[in-house]
């Protein structure tokens, strides 16, 4: 990976129940700096919840509304992003996160269906979601390792723990 440029102090990615919107928030209070989340950017900028996207326009609407809420945010945002969980299937998008400080909050099906529930409405889970999840992450967790910078496992570990598990593996001093 090249050298850190300017941008977010900290960038999120996981699937869903990784904690990205908790964890990100614990995080940005103790570094003093705001969480941004590029769902609720696409939410903002939309007018509408992320399924009902998915259902008026489609999957393929919905990435490219996600990979320009990305490229904004990391050029605009200097705290703590979270990024949707399949933010990181478009290679520019990934390209684009190339010299942030990325950690991929991994978790397993267990933990994730403690901490979200499965009945959660969200478009790629319909049908079978435990099936789902795992075919999501089977895809997804080379291209979450690819871009992190460090990988920070939250599995038994409360949302302060992964907190200071990713103030950890990024070096960064609290505020």
């Amino acid at each position: 990976m090249s050298a850190v440029r300017s941008g977010p102090a900290a960038v999120l990615v996981g699937p869903p129940g990784s904690g990205k919107s908790t964890v990100g928030a614990l995080l940005a209070a103790r570094l003093g700096v705001v969480l941004r989340d590029t769902d609720a950017d696409i939410v903002a900028l939309s007018g509408k919840p992320i399924a009902d996207i998915f259902v008026d326009e489609g999957e393929a609407h919905f990435r490219a509304l996600e990979a320009e809420a990305v490229r904004a945010a990391l050029s605009e945002h200097q705290g703590v992003l979270s990024l949707g969980g399949g933010a990181v299937l478009r290679e520019q998008t990934r390209a684009l996160l190339d010299g942030h400080a990325v950690v991929f909050l991994d978790v397993t099906l267990h933990d994730a269906v403690k901490r979200v529930g499965l009945d959660a409405p969200r478009p790629l889970l319909i049908g079978n979601p435990r099936a789902r999840w795992r075919e999501l992450m089977e895809q997804r967790r080379p291209l979450y390792t690819e871009v992190a910078r460090a990988v920070v496992a939250t599995d038994g570990l409360t949302p302060d723990q992964v907190a200071e598990a990713v103030l950890n593996a990024l070096e960064l001093e609290k505020a």
